[in-house]
């Protein structure tokens, strides 16, 4: 048996995405979202790794909240492999439980973790590098992360440093050492890192063996990998039944800051395949389709109510109704049962003034 035949897909599929509020709340984030098409994010992220992982060999780590949403809009993974998480608690615990789970189908098994709500144009390359990601993580007891090439200087992304060269991967592809994260730095900085090509986006692709990552948090976080190691040998039922248990007691905390800054087994992959996260408004209108006034017009349903004179370079997030505009010019409109936004499309990851202000406010149902 080959590498892929031992190869899972953990997808994580609970988080909230305020910076593209309002469309994305409690009740409906993000990877629910139809924002480059006619499927959501998450249904886009999960028919791209069906083409190398079969759909019995998925697992999605989400919230309880969204469990019947997964259910609907990813019929083809198993229903006991749909992980729902009594309570929030960042990466790193939904990482090892997915791990474990893995592990409890396949002693052997080898784990691809992946975003809900990351778009790429490249899947052909996406592909290749993931398939080299599994290789290396099956021959050796490294834990692979897969660092994004930058193509601008960006300070809404995490950066990777590489250090030693360690290996050829086949045609164009190397295998580096991991230096050392830096988070979000400020725009100088950024140019800096980009100028030296040493350092890549922290996108939190990471591959495994289910074997080295247990390894790492029984090293690194032995309280969370003791409350939690028990689940490798159980059935998917009793899987389930335990989730509560552990997550009450369980820290909250990345896996940037639990594993990977800490582990010396870390190594790296460039992937320059087309990759974003779509963490904004800003970035819906990037890859957006733009008509000949640099427009962007998106709908979640079969037809688009918009009508533009004079308008230039907007975003239009349309509901049931018309958006109407005249003489203006990069906007984002965003209109939805209840809530309409309307901000300069240069200032809209700072949407996040909007969403903290209603939590001042106690306005819950906004949120």
């Amino acid at each position: 048996m080959s590498a892929l035949d031992h190869t899972y897909a953990v997808i994580l599929a609970g988080g909230g995405g305020t910076r593209l509020w309002p469309k994305s709340r409690k009740k409906n984030p993000k990877q629910f979202l139809k924002l480059m098409g006619k499927k959501t994010m998450v249904q886009v992220a999960a028919n791209r790794i069906s083409r190398f992982i079969p759909w019995d060999r998925f697992i999605v780590v989400t919230n309880k909240l969204y469990e019947k949403e997964i259910r609907e809009q990813l019929p083809e993974v198993p229903v006991e492999n749909i992980i729902a998480e009594p309570e929030k608690k960042d990466t790193a615990l939904a990482m090892l439980v997915g791990s474990l789970y893995a592990k409890s189908k396949d002693p052997e098994a080898i784990i691809v973790n992946a975003a809900s709500d990351h778009t790429l144009t490249n899947e052909k390359e996406y592909i290749r590098v993931m398939k080299a990601a599994i290789k290396t993580a099956a021959s050796s007891e490294y834990l692979v992360t897969v660092g994004i090439t930058p193509t601008h200087s960006s300070t809404g992304f995490g950066y990777i440093k590489i250090g030693e060269d360690l290996k050829k991967l086949g045609d164009k592809l190397s295998l580096f050492k991991v230096d050392s994260f830096t988070e979000k730095p400020n725009k100088a900085t950024a140019r800096a890192f980009i100028s030296t090509r040493k350092y890549f986006w922290n996108a939190n692709m990471y591959v495994w063996s289910a074997e080295a990552i247990c390894k790492a948090f029984d090293k690194f976080m032995p309280k969370m990998y003791n409350l939690s190691k028990g689940l490798a040998d159980k059935s998917s039922k009793e899987f389930h039944h335990m989730l509560p248990e552990i997550y009450k007691q369980a820290e909250s905390i990345s896996i940037d800051y639990a594993i990977s800054e800490k582990a010396h087994n870390l190594v790296l992959i460039p992937g320059d395949f087309g990759w974003n996260d779509v963490g904004n408004w800003r970035v819906v209108y990037d890859l957006g389709t733009k008509d000949l006034a640099g427009n962007v017009v998106v709908s979640e349903g079969d037809k688009a109510h918009t009508l533009s004179i004079r308008a230039h370079n907007n975003l239009l997030h349309t509901n049931k109704r018309l958006i109407a505009v005249f003489d203006v010019d990069d906007l984002v409109v965003v209109d939805t049962d209840e809530i309409l936004m309307i901000a300069p499309r240069e200032k809209v990851q700072e949407v996040k003034e909007l969403v903290n202000r209603l939590k001042e406010e106690g306005k819950e149902e906004y949120l």
